[in-house]
């Protein structure tokens, strides 16, 4: 019995060390393109509940399968990961100086059950121009992001705020993780 994460975060994977938990990485491919008129925190449950039941398929059913998704959002409307620069600082521009929400859903799948909670953030940034967006991208960092900024990177620096949970933004809100684990009859070490 072991605890297998549908992800290949290695943010999220060093979450669940913080609770203590050792798990094995089950990549699952699975299509995120967002539904017509999918809200924001029905698209991320979806594909929380999508890569954790295509994890279970792939490992034995006393396993307990995480699966989870981020998506940054403004008025209901998803904004996703940046394609290039230009894009980048299209998201960034609608980001700066305002509040914007952070939705990470978190599936659990154990003996063919899977459980779903959402964790939403609201997140405020200071005002961020063109140079610091341009040295922002050229460190790398921001490509593979939701809303192309990580929280426990170098955009820290353009956080004035948040309200909800840190790791929530990170990815994998531990507290909502814990309770679905518990729930599936996992006996967590905290």
């Amino acid at each position: 019995m072991n605890i297998v994460l549908a992800s290949a975060s290695p943010r999220r994977l060093a979450l669940l060390k913080q609770l203590g938990i050792d798990a094995s990485v089950n990549v699952v491919d699975i299509d995120e393109t967002p539904l017509p008129s999918e809200a924001a925190q029905d698209y991320v449950l979806r594909l929380a509940a999508e890569k954790s039941l295509a994890g279970s398929q792939q490992v034995n059913a006393s396993d307990w399968v995480i699966g989870a998704d981020t998506c940054i959002c403004i008025d209901d409307s998803i904004i996703g990961k940046p394609d290039d620069y230009p894009h980048a600082q299209a998201i960034w521009l609608r980001l700066s100086g305002g509040w914007h929400q952070v939705c990470t859903a978190v599936a659990v799948t154990h003996q063919q059950r899977t459980q779903t909670l959402i964790n939403v953030n609201h997140v405020c940034f200071d005002t961020i121009n063109e140079e610091q967006m341009r040295a922002y991208w050229e460190t790398g960092e921001p490509a593979d992001k939701a809303g192309g900024y990580a929280i426990q990177g170098l955009a820290a620096a353009w956080i004035q705020e948040i309200r909800g949970s840190y790791t929530g933004i990170m990815g994998l809100p531990l507290f909502e993780t814990r309770q679905l684990l518990i729930a599936a009859g996992y006996k967590t070490q905290l």
